[in-house]
């Protein structure tokens, strides 16, 4: 029996991971509107080690349509600009000597449908990894079932399992459109 809510548990958590793991996939992608997270997946070459533009500047964000970014060492200016450059996210930084500043072009009709695709893909990678866990879990109801679990024990946790699956899958569904949604407004 405490088996069985080990195995629910597992799947439980994977399946919270999943979710979470799909936010912060989404997150990055932008929606028209500028925001820090863009800029996550850039590294600048920081005094010979490969650092996270957070983690050597202060990027900000005065409104929907800029980016600024302030380091903390001058020097590293042109570094984070060359980064950005190289990161090619479709962005022209400007600087200026003191800070950068990406201003966020609007986002094209085709490329707000190409964006939306990429978000019901990300959904689609995150119901099989929700669907793998159901999997998981119910293929150990059976081997308990196997070594002396009781049929009924097995089957009210299958349908456990399948519960938690539906409102994990109804999730996705929920998230995902909110995205294509916030993503296909001009």
């Amino acid at each position: 029996m405490e088996e069985l809510e080990l195995y629910m548990d597992a799947a439980k958590e994977g399946m919270e991971s999943a979710i979470s793991h799909l936010h912060k996939e989404l997150s990055k992608i932008r929606a028209g509107k500028a925001s820090p997270s863009m800029l996550d997946s850039i590294k600048v070459d920081y005094y010979g080690v490969m650092t996270p533009l957070a983690q050597t500047a202060n990027v900000t964000t005065p409104d929907a349509k800029t980016i600024f970014i302030q380091p903390w060492d001058k020097s590293v200016l042109p570094l984070i600009e060359k980064a950005i450059m190289a990161a090619n996210l479709g962005f022209n930084p400007a600087n200026n000597g003191e800070v950068i500043r990406i201003i966020v072009p609007p986002l094209t009709e085709e490329r707000r449908i190409q964006l939306a695709k990429q978000v019901k893909a990300l959904g689609e990678n995150a119901k099989i990894t929700i669907r793998n866990q159901r999997r998981d879990a119910i293929e150990e109801f059976k081997k308990l079932k196997k070594d002396g679990l009781s049929e009924d024990l097995a089957k009210d946790a299958e349908a456990k399992v399948h519960k938690v699956h539906e409102d994990f899958i109804k999730q996705v569904d929920e998230i995902v459109s909110a995205k294509e949604e916030d993503i296909m407004t001009v």
